[in-house]
């Protein structure tokens, strides 16, 4: 069997795994019937990025794309509800939600029924996700400054960023495997930011800082 012919399996995996990380805070809420200190919005976006991926690949009929956002936009609406049911503010809880499910709706009513054609509908709802997975990418980076000032990466997953690392290269090959641009391209900042993370941990080890814990950056 080629390489190549592997990479949709890789992918999954190293896809789940990454998902697989909320894991933790998942069983930091139950245990501790609260909140405090898990962020609510990486649930959120990467709930919509699943299911933005999932439409581009039920419209490219990529069985790799629609197994692995299924898997996922599962697991981040089970942290969502989760985060809800032991959240003090529902009412904000609630509100980016159904702003979030709102412009999913308006993204699907668009798609759907202003753009009949399908290969501008794929590409522009391939431009979508490209856009929407970039801005994912970078937004740990408004955490850098932080970082260097305190000499900690405590606010940083380790377990996180060598899956994130995983999955942006083996996403990046397939898409480079597919020649879809659409693919590859959003994956590239995961992979340059995941190494700037290991150069973070590297020059700040957690070993210094207070005992290490485990959340969603």
């Amino acid at each position: 069997m080629e390489p190549w012919a592997l990479l949709p399996v890789v992918c999954t995996t190293c896809s789940l795994a990454m998902f697989a990380t909320g894991l933790s805070d998942l069983r930091q809420m139950v245990a501790t019937r609260s909140v405090e200190h898990i962020p609510f919005l990486p649930f959120l976006t990467t709930d919509v990025n699943n299911l933005s991926w999932l439409s581009y690949g039920c419209l490219k009929q990529d069985w790799t794309l629609i197994a692995v956002n299924t898997v996922g936009a599962a697991l981040q609406t089970l942290y969502i509800l989760v985060y809800f049911y032991f959240s003090p503010e529902k009412r904000r809880v609630l509100l980016w939600s159904l702003a979030l499910l709102g412009l999913l709706v308006l993204g699907y009513c668009y798609f759907s029924l202003l753009v009949p054609d399908l290969d501008t509908r794929l590409t522009r709802l391939g431009l979508f996700c490209s856009t929407f997975t970039i801005s994912m990418y970078l937004s740990p980076l408004a955490d850098l400054a932080k970082i260097i000032r305190t000499r900690s990466t405590q606010c940083l997953s380790f377990s996180l960023t060598v899956a994130t690392f995983l999955a942006s290269t083996s996403w990046t090959l397939y898409g480079l495997q597919l020649h879809d641009l659409y693919i590859m391209v959003p994956n590239m900042p995961g992979i340059v930011t995941s190494l700037l993370r290991f150069w973070l941990f590297w020059q700040y080890p957690p070993s210094l800082d207070k005992p290490y814990k485990s959340l969603q950056a």
